[in-house]
């Protein structure tokens, strides 16, 4: 299994509890606003800890209050794409790129398969909402990620920008051999771009 999670996080006074396994490919947790879905997420990379269960990604565990394991987030080689693209603003597209850069092989691929070629000499406040996603995606598979968390990566795109954006998803899925989980509330994206859907 790809992922292998069995968590209970507490967020305040509510108490998430979701399990579930998912095999190679794309896994999208859908599910209403509010339900737990970037909690878990969180989990995953190590930036939430749960307060019981056990996550395991590829095998490799991540997580087990049980056997007291818990990577620190730098451990777990997690590509992380957050809701908001979180591009530095004072570095261009390029060095954006370059933070963190892992697999320079891997370099022309990336910026090909997300179409960004033309994007790295400007500047983030300069992209849109689609460009700057699609430029957050590749910042995180050029650090040569284990896996890769995409938290609601289509979120106040236009219906052009979205299409841009998922797109580039789908190319991700079918060319780089990563096991992939992307949040949503829409089930029209979920069923597009997983081979496996989770609802919450």
């Amino acid at each position: 299994m790809s992922f292998d999670v069995a968590v209970a996080i507490r967020r305040g006074d509510q108490l998430i509890e979701a399990a579930f396994q998912a095999g190679e490919g794309a896994t999208v947790l859908v599910g209403r606003s509010g339900a737990g879905k970037t909690s878990i997420l969180l989990a995953i990379a190590g930036l939430v800890r749960p307060e019981r269960g056990a996550i395991r990604v590829g095998g490799r565990t991540l997580f087990d209050a049980g056997g007291a394991v818990d990577l620190a987030p730098e451990h777990r080689r997690a590509g992380v794409v957050f809701q908001e693209p979180r591009l530095f603003p004072h570095r261009r597209v390029v060095a954006n790129l370059r933070y963190g850069l892992r697999d320079s092989d891997a370099w022309d691929a990336t910026v090909a398969m997300l179409g960004i070629q033309r994007l790295l000499d400007r500047w983030p406040r300069t992209l849109s909402g689609g460009e700057a996603r699609r430029v957050a995606i590749g910042r995180a598979l050029l650090s040569a990620p284990a896996f890769l968390l995409l938290d609601e990566p289509l979120s106040s795109l236009d219906p052009d920008r979205r299409e841009e954006v998922l797109r580039a998803i789908e190319r991700v899925r079918d060319t780089v051999r990563l096991p992939i989980l992307m949040v949503t509330h829409d089930r029209e994206e979920a069923a597009r771009i997983g081979t496996q859907i989770v609802q919450l």
